[in-house]
C-alpha cells in the first residue's frame, strides 16, 4: 500500500487468460506488489493456466469466453478498488513502468479519494482519471520498434468508475470520462511464440472481427478486400518504417495485410451465406 514510505490508492490488476500456462506465471510476479489480482479462466482453457492463477492471484473465476469487450468488463466488474490495471497474460511490467504506476497512484493518494464531482471520484490533483502505458513486442527474434507494432500506446490504468470498455470485438477500447495522461516506462509484449502462432492468432481474430462487423450491419464491399490490405502494408511498412526493423518488419506488414485481407472475405463470406437463394 505504499511506494518509498508514501501511501497510495490501491490497484486491482485483471487479467484474461485461456492457455496462457506458460505467460501466466512469468505476468503476475510483475504485478505482485499490486493489492488485489483478478484473473478470469476461459472456460474452454485445457492446459494449467487455472492452476497457475489460483496459486498466484486472489480471485479466479472461470467464464465462457464472451468477447473481448464483455469479457474484459466482467473481469473489471470482480476488481475491490476503483483504480484497475488491464493486462493480458503475454504481457510483463517492467520494473521502471511498476515504479510509474505506483508513483501516480500516490499522487491520486495525496490528492484526497473523498473528493467527488458528479457523484465520482475526480482522480489525481490534476483531474487524471486513466494513463496510457506504451507497449513493446517481442517477435521473430528482436524488439519490434517501428511499424504497426510501435509505438502502441494503450488505455490500461484507470478508475472504473469513471470508464467503460467500448468498441467492437476483438479489440474493444477504454472510454475515460476526464483527463487521461500517459506514462513513462514499458510494457513488456511477448504476443507470439513464432510466426505460426502469429498466423493462428490472424485466424482467430478475423473470425471475430468478421462476426462483428456482420452483427453490426456492415456489408461486403469488394473495394475493402482490394484496397484496405495493400493499404496496411504501405502503412505498416513504409508511412510507419516497419522497414527499420529488417526482415520481421517486412514479415510483419505483410502479415497485417493478411490480417485485414481475411477479415473482409470473412465478411463476404458470412454475406453471401446469408443471402437465401433463388
Amino acid at each position: 500500500m505504499n511506494s518509498g514510505g508514501r501511501a497510495r490508492a490501491p490497484v486491482s490488476v485483471c487479467v484474461l487468460a485461456c492457455d496462457e500456462e506458460r505467460e501466466l506465471a512469468r505476468c503476475l510476479a510483475s504485478v505482485d506488489w499490486a493489492d488485489e489480482i483478478v484473473v478470469v479462466v476461459d472456460a474452454k482453457s485445457r492446459d494449467g493456466s487455472e492452476a497457475v492463477a489460483r496459486r498466484l492471484a486472489g480471485r479466479v473465476e472461470r467464464r465462457t469466453y464472451a468477447g473481448d469487450v464483455a469479457q474484459k468488463s466482467y473481469a473489471v466488474s470482480l476488481a475491490k478498488h476503483d483504480w484497475v490495471f488491464v493486462l493480458d497474460p503475454d504481457e510483463v511490467v517492467t520494473p521502471a513502468l511498476g515504479a510509474a504506476m505506483q508513483r501516480a497512484l500516490v499522487r491520486v493518494a495525496e490528492a484526497g479519494r473523498d473528493q467527488v464531482a458528479d457523484g465520482k471520484p475526480r482522480g489525481d490533483e490534476s483531474g487524471i482519471v486513466a494513463y496510457e502505458i506504451n507497449r513493446a513486442t517481442y517477435h521473430l527474434g528482436r524488439w519490434i520498434r517501428h511499424g504497426d507494432f510501435y509505438p502502441d500506446w494503450k488505455l490500461r490504468l484507470f478508475m472504473r468508475s469513471r470508464a467503460r470498455y467500448a468498441g467492437r470485438d476483438p479489440h474493444g477500447r477504454v472510454e475515460a470520462e476526464g483527463r487521461v495522461s500517459r506514462l513513462g516506462g514499458e510494457l513488456e509484449h511477448y504476443s507470439y511464440r513464432d510466426l505460426a502462432d502469429q498466423i493462428d492468432r490472424i485466424q482467430f481474430f478475423s473470425d471475430e472481427a468478421a462476426a462483428a462487423l456482420f452483427r453490426d450491419g456492415s456489408r461486403f464491399r469488394l473495394r475493402d478486400l482490394v484496397l484496405r490490405p495493400p493499404a496496411r502494408f504501405l502503412r505498416s511498412y513504409v508511412l510507419r518504417r516497419g522497414f527499420l526493423d529488417g526482415l520481421p518488419g517486412f514479415v510483419i506488414a505483410v502479415a497485417s495485410g493478411f490480417y485485414v485481407f481475411l477479415k473482409y472475405a470473412k465478411l463476404w463470406e458470412r454475406t453471401r451465406l446469408d443471402t437465401p437463394r433463388a
